[in-house]
């Protein structure tokens, strides 16, 4: 695969304005193209659909070794679905987008694009479950669902179309679906670490819940302007969706005995975990991507000299052979294309090691390697280049991650009252507080201090909260953590 871009001058930095930075980097790299003709849908180029692929691989990866089956389901749900259970379509029904017409006649029943796809797939279940010797039963499929999202619309960010991935499982009983979920926040956490994101796990509050789950869990990282993105969810969805008021997904114990099942459902946000990866990492010179999801992790380029030309191309190549042997994503840059034209190409492509191949190299029997994450330069003998790639590649990812988690534990803010919030809520990104849990309290909050949510309480650590809510002053049951959210 070969990747062709523009060569222009290197890019602002992403701090003094996130948002001209991601629209710049987004462009200048070839990432998506946002001239399609449909607002909130935009053309994923392929420089990043390499990127994108990688990130599937690792999250179904993931979910095959835990025993998930893939599937995949039609993107139409009939409407009578889609109204079975209330609160689901209370949710969606102002989001979706609605088909009346095929064929040019109008059709017997109105049908809606996938916002998400319980009311697809358990329909299904229902006829494919019969016995407990059909559970568990863990299906995913990674595909494109579609909101008709009435905020301001971002490439990656939030649009109208985005590419995820969902799983959906069905259990004999509360535990199983319940430890479910705990598997998706492992599953994320193994997901997260690949991709050197860090991130708050939380539990959201009762009234900030996924339309039809008992509970809903969420991980959001943050961006270099403060605010937070959501990248994964996971739901406990009890017997929500499988009671006989809704899709009756019933199976037979092993007593005989007709029962509902328990279910769940999970969401990674592949168009979101691709963007907060760009967003997180990226710095002036473009994308800097984790050696593991980089499509390509090292590029070659030769340096020429006059009359030395076939010496230094021949090294070039049996590197890249022995490179390409040993496992590495390699490309030797062969184009005609000046040696600061290609480092500024392949730099602004994040790729995370580049070897430099000129006389001196040939001559002296040794490479100059080139670290993208800090951009800094070594000579490695000839003989020690996999052994030193293999080295650099646990290297640059433990350098993007720490920088990572350092950059996010150091936005935290806590805070005691109210008047402390409102004196920060300007300067503040993720504020920890003691809080009462009423929703009243949360609808105040976002309200007066323009936009800060809360986002819920963390459950991979224990905290205990203060007697008063910061807000209120009534009683505290809990620490929440506040942003401005996308």
């Amino acid at each position: 695969m070969m990747i062709e871009m523009n060569i222009e001058a290197p890019l602002k930095k992403k701090k003094e304005n996130f948002s001209e930075w991601f629209d710049d980097v987004l462009q200048r790299a070839e990432l998506v193209d946002i001239r399609y003709n449909v607002k909130g849908f935009v053309v994923y180029r392929p420089n990043i659909m390499f990127i994108i692929k990688r990130v599937y691989e690792i999250l179904e990866n993931l979910l095959i070794e835990k025993g998930h089956k893939p599937a995949l389901f039609p993107i139409v749900i009939p409407v009578s679905n889609f109204r079975k259970e209330s609160e689901h379509i209370k949710g969606f029904e102002r989001e979706v987008f609605k088909i009346n017409e095929a064929g040019g006649k109008e059709l017997e029943e109105e049908l809606i694009l996938r916002p998400t796809s319980e009311t697809a797939i358990y329909p299904m279940f229902a006829l494919w479950i019969r016995s407990y010797k059909d559970l568990p039963m863990k299906i995913f499929q990674s595909v494109s669902v579609y909101r008709y999202e009435t905020k301001a619309t971002r490439p990656l960010l939030r649009g109208r179309e985005f590419l995820w991935i969902e799983a959906h499982c069905a259990f004999t009983d509360e535990e199983s679906a319940r430890n479910q979920v705990k598997e998706d926040l492992e599953i994320t956490k193994r997901a997260f670490h690949e991709f050197g994101l860090p991130f708050l796990m939380v539990e959201r509050e009762p009234y900030d819940k996924f339309f039809g789950a008992v509970d809903s869990y969420a991980f959001d990282t943050l961006l270099p302007d403060g605010r937070v993105l959501q990248v994964a969810t996971t739901h406990y969805l009890g017997q929500n969706f499988s009671n006989p008021n809704v899709f009756d997904i019933k199976f037979t114990d092993k007593d005989g005995i007709k029962k509902n099942v328990y279910q769940t459902c999970y969401g990674p946000g592949v168009s979101r975990i691709v963007a907060a990866m760009i967003s997180v990492h990226g710095d002036e010179y473009g994308l800097v991507l984790p050696f593991n999801v980089a499509p390509f992790q090292i590029v070659i380029i030769p340096i020429l000299k006059a009359g030395k030309e076939d010496a230094i191309m021949e090294k070039a190549r049996i590197i890249n052979q022995n490179l390409l042997k040993a496992g590495f994503r390699t490309i030797l840059d062969e184009s005609n294309e000046r040696p600061g034209e290609k480092y500024y190409k392949w730099e602004m492509l994040g790729v995370p090691i580049r070897i430099e191949i000129g006389d001196e190299e040939v001559g002296k029997g040794f490479v100059t390697i080139f670290r993208r994450d800090l951009r800094s330069r070594k000579k490695i003998k000839d003989e020690d280049i996999i052994d030193n790639i293999l080295n650099l590649k646990d290297l640059i990812h433990e350098e993007l991650e720490k920088r990572a988690w350092d950059e996010f534990n150091s936005s935290i803010t806590s805070i005691n009252s109210k008047e402390e919030l409102m004196r920060k809520s300007k300067k503040a990104k993720i504020v920890r507080a003691s809080f009462c849990g009423r929703k009243e309290c949360a609808d105040e909050i976002k309200a007066e201090t323009e936009g800060l949510e809360v986002r819920g309480r963390r459950i991979d650590i224990k905290e205990t909260p203060s007697d008063k809510c910061f807000w209120c002053g009534k009683k505290a049951t809990h620490i929440v953590y506040l942003a401005k959210a996308y």
